[in-house]
């Protein structure tokens, strides 16, 4: 299937990598790093160059542990660099947020993604993303940043997310967001412990029948270091590792870090998939 992003037609039949772009001083892994418009647009150029399809612009954390920031210093941070990505490089942005707000504004600067860990539950989001005509991404999560971590509880975690999803995905077409223009996360590591987090993994593929793309990410995250005993900066082989498990899984975006390694990891696979 062909998706429409802000004029931008990507085939969601085939893997494409999302580069992460925290304009943040407090996000896990390069909290601080690109917080100015000029070292993010550099860093957006360069995952371009290195293959990315999708630029994930995000301004606030959600780290587990993370306090949330005002609306308008989530505004501050994520427009002046949507709005340099979308004047120099062809690539669709994808705005991480949950504020209608936001939302609205980072469409009129050129987003293409609406990509929502909260899967638009927040007061106004369904009308505000319905509105831009944007693709939308519902991500699962269970309870706020702050908190999502502590003892999170699941009687079947894949069954609980599946149907939270699906009942996301009505509400998302009752606002009037069609179809086709939805993609599902199943949100690693958001409420979610080690276990929960290899099942989901393990059984990610019989997310793909409910009909919609599933864009996947677990660069770096904290599971990969509860296996591997490895610190942030050092989860890239384990990183790579899920990346190649998530394309053999049918995910159709895979959300990293390290695009060019991603990158090459994602034609791997496919290569592998297309064999089959």
């Amino acid at each position: 299937m062909k998706m429409n992003f802000a004029g931008r037609t990507l085939d969601m039949t085939q893997c494409h990598v999302m580069g992460v772009l925290n304009v943040t001083p407090d996000s896990f892994s390069d909290g601080g790093r690109f917080d100015r418009p000029q070292q993010a647009l550099a860093h957006a150029r360069q995952m371009v160059e290195d293959g990315a399809s999708f630029i994930d612009v995000g301004g606030e954390s959600t780290r587990p542990g993370a306090k949330p920031v005002s609306l308008q210093q989530e505004l501050d941070r994520v427009c002046p660099v949507i709005e340099a990505i979308a004047g120099e490089l062809d690539v669709v942005i994808s705005i991480d947020t949950s504020s209608p707000q936001v939302m609205t504004q980072a469409a009129a600067l050129g987003a293409g993604l609406i990509n929502d860990v909260r899967a638009l539950i927040r007061e106004g989001a369904l009308k505000a993303a319905a509105n831009t005509g944007l693709p939308v991404c519902l991500m699962h999560s269970q309870g706020e940043p702050d908190i999502m971590q502590n003892n999170p509880q699941y009687q079947d975690v894949c069954a609980q997310v599946s149907l939270f999803l699906a009942q996301r995905v009505l509400a998302a077409q009752s606002a009037g967001i069609d179809s086709s223009r939805i993609i599902l996360d199943l949100g690693f590591g958001f409420g979610k412990s080690l276990e929960h987090n290899l099942q989901l993994l393990a059984r990610a593929e019989q997310f793909t029948v409910l009909g919609y793309p599933l864009l996947l990410g677990l660069s770096r995250k904290s599971m990969l270091g509860a296996i591997t005993g490895r610190k942030v900066e050092e989860r890239l082989p384990a990183s790579l590792a899920a990346a190649t498990i998530c394309v053999l899984k049918g995910a159709s975006v895979v959300r990293a870090h390290d695009v060019r390694e991603t990158v090459d990891v994602v034609k791997m696979a496919t290569a592998i998939k297309g064999a089959v």
